[in-house]
């Protein structure tokens, strides 16, 4: 029953990261048609951002996330507004502006995991915070905290969008940006505001990450490749679907670790490969 239960626990505050993780790429390809394949390196600078003001102030590794989160989203926001605004403009059609736009994130993949490596080199760091078990169970409690974070923020993000004007308007431009453009809605700043939003997700996910695994500026790939099976497991585009596929790959994740740590890529891609052939269009897709 210890292991059910751990493997639970831990099982949904993984899949809740990569919910987190996931809902940030979701939001940036459904509405923007941006596959961001550097999404994880800004998982990554969250986590270290985190750690510095964590070795360098103390700063609470909770409360850093009210400065990870918005810088990461300006950074995201001047990266479209500069970046893929004019590649979008510049290209002949949807098709042709969704390969230079992953050509130029696989460009800030290398810029931005380079930064990382000169600043903090390829060591490995942890944030050591909270690391003592609860009474009567052996779940280290900063999981527990990072836990309810994942679920504060993924239900704020929920009632973001299904509440606000903000949110109706990313809904409407997701569904047909051109009526959506007729209609007043400002397109460009939208677009700009979405990407923004994945890669402040992506930095909440890092800053948790950071004080409940291991971290490294070389991690970023392996939660981008993560994003985009849980983006396809949820269904594309779809932001319910990314939180529920990120939950099921998480306990998937913990039941195989459990029984054997290095079959958990497999794993990933084992349910990955079922589900295209189950239902290709994945669990919410339309």
């Amino acid at each position: 029953m210890a292991a059910v239960r751990d493997i639970i626990i831990t099982g949904l505050l993984l899949g809740g990261i990569f919910a987190l993780v996931s809902v940030g790429l979701s939001l940036q390809y459904g509405v923007g048609r941006v596959l961001n394949v550097a999404h994880g390196e800004f998982i990554m600078i969250g986590a270290f951002v985190t750690f510095w003001l964590f070795s360098s102030i103390n700063l609470n590794p909770i409360v850093s996330i009210v400065i990870t989160a918005p810088l990461i989203f300006v950074i995201g926001w001047l990266l479209h507004a500069t970046l893929f605004r004019r590649l979008m403009h510049n290209a002949p059609n949807l098709d042709v502006f969704e390969g230079q736009s992953m050509l130029a994130a696989f460009g800030l993949l290398y810029v931005a995991q380079n930064i990382a490596r000169i600043i903090w080199g390829s060591q490995t760091y942890q944030v050591n915070y909270m690391n003592t078990t609860v009474t009567g169970a052996q779940i280290p409690l900063n999981r527990l905290v990072a836990l309810a974070v994942v679920i504060v923020v993924g239900v704020a993000f929920y009632l973001f969008l299904a509440r606000t004007r903000m949110g109706k308007a990313i809904r409407s431009s997701a569904q047909d940006p051109t009526t959506a453009g007729l209609m007043g809605v400002d397109i460009n700043s939208v677009l700009a505001i979405c990407f923004g939003l994945g890669l402040a997700m992506a930095g909440i996910a890092g800053s948790l990450i950071s004080f409940v695994y291991p971290i490294q500026t070389s991690m970023g790939l392996q939660y981008t490749v993560i994003a985009m099976i849980v983006v396809v497991l949820g269904g594309l585009g779809s932001i319910t679907g990314a939180m529920i596929g990120g939950v099921i790959l998480g306990i998937v994740s913990q039941l195989v670790t459990h029984f054997q740590p290095t079959w958990t890529m497999i794993a990933y891609y084992v349910v990955f490969v079922v589900l295209l052939l189950a239902r290709p269009k994945g669990i919410m897709g339309k």
